[in-house]
């Protein structure tokens, strides 16, 4: 592999990592878009970064496949902020489709909004979820649908896989010959709850980003589904890809698969169809506006306090 093509992650815009022959990783923060194929033969981009990142894509194809590069298609393992921010800007920009699942459609032309994140889970993820949007995009005529046969448009070698339950239209594309996964989000290669891990990057199986998971059956019936597949090489949207025997640890995760015991969405599942949401579970309560609201209250009662004993 060319010297270009193993910079470290820390080096940021334009940093690449090859996972396996023909999947290159494009860290972006804190998620992760794949290049798939080789540089004398087609490829197709796998999901897309964040909104105001589309440069770091640019300068990883550059990296891995040369100036002036641009890939068959975008394919979408799901809509959510941090996985099509770009998908718009880049597929106009190289003038090529969006791929996704028919279910993702919804939020991906203007008729929905995800269902709302749920930030009362505890854990970084959760907190930091506070800040980020569940809403969606309008990609008008650019985005397709998915072939109703498997097939991925660009690559024959590769298959997609309905695994819903993080997204109700999420996708994960698996390569057969050599057991290669790029799991988008139904399972993470890191612990996203975790604040160390945050910084670490330990990798280690664990549960989709759980405050934007709406139907924990769902992904737990996916996960399991991706395990029996016995995958020799993992490459999630949050995490370093896991490869070799280390990938086998999967099927520990179906098997213990930690879906949260209180929360929105921990009993009901918000409904969804081909329109996009259409029915939420109530809000779980959130400790920590009440808090917020109380402190404030306090300071307010104590600002008049002060007031008054001044005069």
């Amino acid at each position: 592999m060319p010297s270009e093509l193993r910079r470290s992650v820390s080096r940021g815009e334009g940093a690449v990592e090859q996972v396996v022959t023909g999947v290159t990783r494009v860290p972006i923060l804190f998620v992760n878009a794949y290049m798939v194929g080789d540089p004398d033969g087609p490829w197709v981009l796998v999901d897309t970064g964040l909104s105001h990142t589309a440069r770091w894509v640019r300068a990883a194809v550059q990296a891995r496949y040369g100036a002036g590069a641009r890939p068959e298609a975008i394919i979408l393992t799901h809509g959510h902020f941090d996985h099509a921010g770009a998908a718009l800007e880049l597929a106009t920009d190289w003038d090529v489709p969006i791929y996704a699942h028919p279910l993702e459609l919804p939020y991906l032309t203007g008729r929905s909004d995800y269902p709302p994140q749920d930030p009362t889970l505890g854990g970084a993820i959760a907190m930091m979820s506070r800040f980020f949007p569940s809403s969606g995009y309008d990609f008008g005529e650019r985005v397709l649908l998915l072939p109703e046969d498997g097939a991925v448009p660009g690559l024959s070698e590769w298959r997609w896989i309905h695994t819903p339950g993080h997204a109700p239209g999420h996708v994960s594309l698996f390569r057969d010959a050599d057991r290669t996964l790029i799991a988008g989000d139904a399972v993470a290669t890191m612990d996203m709850d975790s604040w160390t891990s945050q910084v670490t990057r330990k990798q280690e199986f664990a549960r989709p980003p759980a405050p934007f998971t709406p139907d924990w059956e769902a992904a737990r019936r996916s996960v399991r589904m991706l395990a029996a597949l016995e995958p020799s090489a993992v490459a999630a949207g949050h995490g370093v890809p896991i490869v070799g025997a280390r990938a086998g640890e999967l099927l520990g995760l179906a098997e213990r698969f930690p879906a949260p015991q209180k929360g929105r969405y921990a009993l009901h599942a918000a409904r969804t169809n081909e329109e996009g949401v259409v029915g939420l579970p109530l809000p779980a309560p959130d400790r920590l506006t009440f808090r917020l609201a109380g402190a404030a209250l306090f300071t307010a009662a104590a600002a008049v306090a002060f007031r008054r004993w001044k005069k």
